[in-house]
């Protein structure tokens, strides 16, 4: 692997003009076939195997023409104070938006509040609802104008109105200047870092255009392959982070051969040898925890999964490929490590770095740096145990949103479960008598708790399928209405003449989450398993692995566990913005997993590989230990900061999700990187000294020699000017 690397490196500083030439073509490709690529409508969501789902797929043969997947709105009024939606001023306003609203091409029916009794009991508020025949994202920006506009005249006449449903639902965008920010920091850790603006900028450079080619392909994709907006985001979130992180390994590394008295050349190509092969390994790791997403069965996740590995690749092919084809460019503005510094050798080593100072304190007291890390962590993830799970409604939008609003109103008017209502569909084909089946099973619905309101059985035009409404007396993120969805499916189900299922899309949450819960430890199961294999084989040992996995998992408690401090607990979220906790997301803990055990795997790679390459070339456990902080603890804390900073410009966005997201990520990194990679794994490497890296001999003959430390890279220690058989032997492997 080092060496092939090591000449392909050699190659594209050479090449530079021709490397450049072609990934500049398939930037420009693929931005002008997301630009001419027809525009994506709503993403399919669907979650096989589940009851909600069997629910949709029997509307959808039972009720043709129903338009189930249709989006729906609703503008919602509230009377003045003294005055009541029955007054008949306020009556006839409500007539005329009604009628407003019946003009779209897209609509097909607006109930009439007074006819379908949706005025609320103390006759302050009512709602008219409107139904489209298209999804969501899919209705024309003529439509949603239509429905924006149509409360002008109602409020006109004192009315309070706002409008709820997912007819207003825009597709989500990153907050673009939470990523700008994210950034300059970024650039401003660069400089720093390297010292160097012209180092400190192929990082970025490589990073922009690698996220540049892989959202601009998923944008071009996205109508063929039914892919949600959401994917794009993740894609760019992941992509842009570490695009950053492996170019940056790469730079350092390649001044500090510089620094060792190498030509460029020769330095380019030992540099992607020894880090590129780091790079290659780290991003196998992150792909594998993305494309295990897969087994989850959830096809949105699949494909998010597999977009956002795909950008991944493209990220680790432009580190290796053209940060040696930059460096080319850069010539002699890319100084060599410290040669800006005016100190002499003997000065330097007379002040040890940062990083050597911290490693010589751990090897002092391991146990306590051990006890201490693990411990904090510990702590950190105590609030998991009281994780609720579940997914994101209008009651979650910020309150300067129309839909928060009209949510709100709802739930005073209405109560808040009207907010989630239960769609149960009966299946009548066996039974004697359907009409009697549903009597007895909506009289069944009304004697449970939680219940407010069952409305009458609607029949299909065949007679053999009904559905029947059930609004719930709390909430829909509630686990009172959960516990009542069991008890349809249990208790009543059971007992009823007719096949029942229960769904909506409180049900479809609810199932949702608990797939996610149930995929958890097999996906965690596949996605360690896979990489501990890669990991031995990188790093010869049986232990170090282990000690990898081991970490990342107090890592990710302790992230998750933040995440519901904040957000289901509330903790810091008025300094964070979260403006009313809840249940935490259900994907929020699996992708946490998933992108985090990737991440993780990066640093242990990119700083227990230069560890290994100082033992296996002779130093002692613990000196190993030292000299590998001495060229890599600056780095690795340079990229953790740099990816907190990119995770960390999410936090601005107004939509709960993606704020989470940022949240999760940005601590998730900061635990892995400076508690867990430059505390507890050195610790732990003390601890273990030389048995860290035992390795039975069985299975040392069995494994390849990926040769990530560049020990093959021996032979090449005079190469050769003008060796142009290297170019030839590169093509033919």
């Amino acid at each position: 692997m080092a060496t092939f690397l090591y000449k392909l490196g050699r190659l594209a500083f050479r090449r530079r003009h021709f490397v450049a030439l072609i990934w500049v073509a398939l930037l420009t490709l693929a931005g002008v076939a997301a630009a001419s690529a027809p525009v994506a409508g709503s993403s399919s969501f669907s979650i096989p195997g589940t009851e909600a789902q069997k629910a949709f797929d029997l509307l959808d043969q039972r009720f043709p023409g129903a338009s189930a997947d249709g989006a729906t709105g609703r503008i919602v009024f509230k009377a003045p104070e003294g005055q009541k939606m029955t007054d008949a001023a306020n009556k006839a306003t409500v007539a005329k938006t009604v009628a407003a609203l019946g003009d779209g091409s897209e609509v097909v029916s607006v109930t009439d509040p007074y006819k379908t009794n949706a005025v609320s009991k103390d006759g302050t508020v009512a709602y008219t609802s409107v139904t489209y025949d298209a999804p969501s994202r899919e209705l024309k920006d003529s439509t949603r104008d239509v429905l924006e506009a149509a409360g002008d005249e109602a409020r006109d006449a004192g009315l309070t109105v706002e409008v709820g449903g997912d007819a207003l639902q825009a597709e989500s965008e990153p907050p673009a200047a939470g990523e700008v920010v994210g950034l300059a920091i970024a650039a401003v850790v660069l400089v720093m870092t390297l010292g160097s603006l012209i180092a400190a900028g192929l990082p970025l450079l490589t990073a922009i255009i690698g996220v540049g080619i892989g959202v601009s392909t998923i944008t071009a994709l996205a109508k063929t392959l039914d892919l949600g907006d959401t994917t794009s985001t993740l894609a760019s979130m992941i992509g842009l982070a570490v695009g950053i992180d492996y170019a940056l390994f790469i730079v350092s590394r390649y001044r500090g051969e510089l620094a060792e008295g190498r030509d460029r050349e020769e330095a380019a190509g030992r540099a992607t040898g020894t880090a590129g092969s780091a790079v290659v390994f780290a991003g196998l790791t992150v792909v594998i925890a993305l494309a295990g997403l897969s087994v989850i069965g959830v096809p949105m996740l699949t494909k998010m999964g597999l977009a956002a590995a795909g950008t991944v690749v493209i990220a680790v092919l432009i580190a290796l490929t053209m940060i040696p084809a930059l460096l080319g460019y850069a010539g002699r503005k890319v100084r060599p490590e410290g040669e800006k510094r005016k100190k002499s050798v003997e000065k330097k080593a007379d002040k040890p770095s940062l990083g050597t100072r911290w490693a010589s304190f751990v090897i002092r007291r391991p146990v306590a740096v051990l006890l201490f890390g693990v411990v904090g962590l510990g702590v950190a993830a105590l609030p998991v145990s009281s994780m609720e799970l579940g997914l994101p409604d209008d009651g979650s939008q910020p309150t300067s949103t129309t839909q928060r609003r009209a949510y709100d109103l709802l739930s005073e008017g209405f109560g808040p479960g009207f907010n989630g209502p239960l769609m149960i569909v009966g299946d009548a084909q066996g039974s004697a008598d359907p009409k009697a089946a549903a009597a007895e099973l909506t009289d069944k619905i009304k004697g449970l708790d939680d219940v407010v309101t069952v409305t009458p059985a609607t029949f299909n035009k065949a007679g053999d399928t009904f559905t029947v409404t059930v609004i719930p007396d709390s909430k829909p993120s509630s686990t009172q209405t959960e516990d009542l969805v069991h008890a349809i499916r249990d208790d009543v189900a059971s007992e009823a003449d007719a096949k029942v299922l229960v769904t909506g899309t409180t049900a479809m949450n609810i199932d949702f989450s608990q797939k996610l819960t149930d995929a958890l430890v097999p996906y965690l199961a596949l996605v360690v398993g896979l990489a501990f294999l890669l990991l031995i084989a990188v790093f010869r040992s049986i232990l170090v692995p282990l000690k990898a996995a081991l970490g990342f998992l107090l890592s990710v408690l302790a992230a998750i566990g933040a995440v519901v401090a904040v957000f289901q607990w509330g903790w810091l979220g008025g300094l964070l913005g979260v403006e009313e906790s809840g249940p935490i997301m259900s994907m929020m803990p699996i992708f946490m997993v998933g992108i985090v055990f990737g991440l993780a795997m990066d640093y242990e790679v990119f700083l227990v590989t230069r560890i290994r390459e100082a033992y296996i070339h002779g130093e002692s456990p613990n000196q190993a230990i030292v000299t590998g902080f001495k060229h890599s603890a600056r780095v690795v804390s340079a990229a953790a900061v740099i990816m907190m900073a990119v995770f960390g410009g999410f936090i601005s966005s107004g939509e709960t999700v993606i704020k989470m997201f940022g949240v999760g990520l940005s601590v998730a990194v900061f635990f892995d990187a400076f508690v867990v990679r430059l505390a507890i794994v050195p610790a732990v490497l003390a601890l273990l000294g030389k048995k860290a890296w035992w390795l039975p001999k069985w299975l040392d003959r069995a494994l390849p020699n990926v040769d990530v430390e560049g020990e093959g890279l021996r032979a090449h220690d005079r190469p050769k000017d003008g060796d142009v058989d290297e170019d030839r032997e590169l093509v033919r492997l």
